[in-house]
């Protein structure tokens, strides 16, 4: 019995075998029982504008698993698939009517883990934990902890943002963590800079790594833990692009659309930073071994 990697032929979209009406369907129904739940997250005010790509990126991910999953030749495993299947579904009824949101996230994860089980064996689980692991960095973090460890934060970022303003000479000043620009005001927020925009951009990072697949486990780590600073930096940066949309095109600009724009604003620079981390890392490690 072989887990190892399938490649996938570059001519074949689709693995020879694998029931893509079947696999239509249960993507239908996936989608039209959580489009409610990434709908409704997104008019929410805890709402980063991230969850939506996370999934999409979760769903890519999983998707890529395709030739090997359906490689597998491990039975099935129904009384487990049936199991986590019961269990997600429950979890998604009770978030639903209770509007615990949290556990709907949660439920999507279980859902599509009794799904993999229920077709493919615990074979499949284990080939697809990063995936499904990566799916709940969509999920919002528990609003008291998010609250209490975000305070140093949202204030070290208006700082740092009001700072860089007054050095381009814009008339900016701060009260804690509202940054008066102009005639306007902008009050650094949760959403603007808090542990949740930590959290997702760990999600990014690790993703990273794990795209780039590096062989060397101290680089990996040093990426990891790299997160943290370069979400700071973006963090500033979103909320210096947002000082400044205030500033030229008015506060409806600024708490508007192009506030949604500013968080992917976010993404491409913590994405950039990532990229440069990386890449001295990778130069720095190569220099240690020469040396040695």
């Amino acid at each position: 019995m072989n887990e190892r990697p399938v490649a996938a032929p570059s001519h074949v979209w689709m693995p020879k075998g694998m029931d893509v009406v079947a696999l239509a369907i249960v993507a239908s129904g996936l989608v039209l029982l959580y489009a409610p739940t990434f709908w409704d997250w997104s008019r929410g005010t805890d709402a980063q504008g991230h969850e939506p790509l996370i999934a999409a990126l979760s769903t890519w991910l999983l998707f890529g698993k395709r030739f090997e999953l359906t490689a597998l030749d491990r039975p099935a495993a129904p009384r487990v698939g049936y199991t986590l299947l019961s269990l997600g579904l429950l979890m998604y009824v009770f978030g639903r009517t209770q509007e615990a949101v949290r556990f709907e996230f949660l439920s999507l994860v279980i859902v599509i883990a009794g799904l993999l089980v229920l077709f493919k064996g615990l074979a499949a689980l284990r080939m697809s934990w990063f995936p499904l692991v990566f799916l709940l960095f969509a999920a919002p973090l528990p609003y008291r902890i998010s609250v209490a460890l975000t305070g140093p934060v949202k204030f070290m970022v208006s700082a740092a943002a009001t700072q860089i303003l007054q050095w381009l000479a814009y008339p900016v000043g701060r009260t804690g963590v509202v940054i008066t620009v102009g005639q306007y005001q902008l009050l650094v927020t949760e959403a603007c800079a808090g542990l949740q925009t930590m959290f997702t951009l760990e999600a990014m990072g690790l993703l990273y790594a794990s795209l780039m697949n590096h062989v060397s486990a101290t680089r990996n780590v040093l990426l990891a833990l790299a997160v943290v600073p370069v979400s700071f930096c973006a963090n500033v940066i979103r909320v210096v692009l947002l000082a400044l949309v205030t500033y030229y095109l008015g506060d409806a600009a600024g708490q508007g659309f192009l506030h949604g724009f500013a968080g992917m604003v976010l993404f491409m620079v913590a994405l950039v930073l990532i990229m440069g981390i990386d890449a001295l890392l990778g130069k720095w490690l190569s220099r240690k071994r020469e040396v040695a």
